[in-house]
């Protein structure tokens, strides 16, 4: 596993796909990505409506400054389509270093616009090949389990459901990856 810093720079660190740039969040980003996430249909399963962009800017703010708990970091990207330098989305992974190993919940939104593209699928797969690259093995999402399409962007990422739910979501996971041969498990 990576050290704590290691963990902590994931979110500092822009991630590339082959259609996408996950840059990291921004305040500046808030006012775009109001218009983005404005449509109340993606509210559906997380309860709230959409923020207005100075609401929105709030919270960036918040979520830049970063976790007040020091065994927990939050990373947050905005999805942003390279060939159109559009923003349409955000995915982000909390990180709690304070067990043996880093365990990252990880979650996403893409504008009712772009879905349907496949751009959470390929943010999110993004997202976790970086977060294995530095370590974090344990990465799960909590999905409602009415929520088909979120369901399907788990399962094409590599997470497959469990018997856990929190509240009413079900808890999805990413199958452990066997250690090369030779390797020690961490202690």
């Amino acid at each position: 596993m990576q050290t704590g810093d290691s963990v902590q720079a994931v979110g500092l660190r822009a991630i590339r796909t082959g259609r996408l740039h996950l840059l990291p969040l921004a305040v500046e980003h808030a006012a775009e990505m109001a218009e983005v996430l404005s449509d109340p249909k993606l509210h559906t399963f997380i309860g709230g409506a959409p923020h207005t962009p100075p609401a929105l800017r709030s919270r960036y703010e918040r979520l830049v400054a970063g976790s007040p708990e020091p065994s927990e970091t939050w990373c947050n990207w905005v999805i942003q389509l390279r060939d159109e330098g559009r923003l349409v989305g955000t995915v982000q992974a909390t990180i709690a270093t304070g067990r043996r190993a880093a365990a990252a919940e990880i979650a996403w939104v893409v504008g009712t616009p772009w879905q349907r593209r496949g751009i959470a699928t390929e943010a999110t797969r993004g997202l976790i090949a970086c977060l294995q690259r530095h370590g974090v093995q344990a990465i799960f999402a909590h999905i409602h389990p009415d929520h088909r399409a979120s369901a399907a962007v788990a399962a094409a990422a590599g997470l497959a459901p469990t018997a856990h739910r929190q509240e009413e979501e079900v808890r999805w996971e990413l199958p452990p990856t066997p250690l090369p041969a030779g390797s020690a498990a961490p202690a």
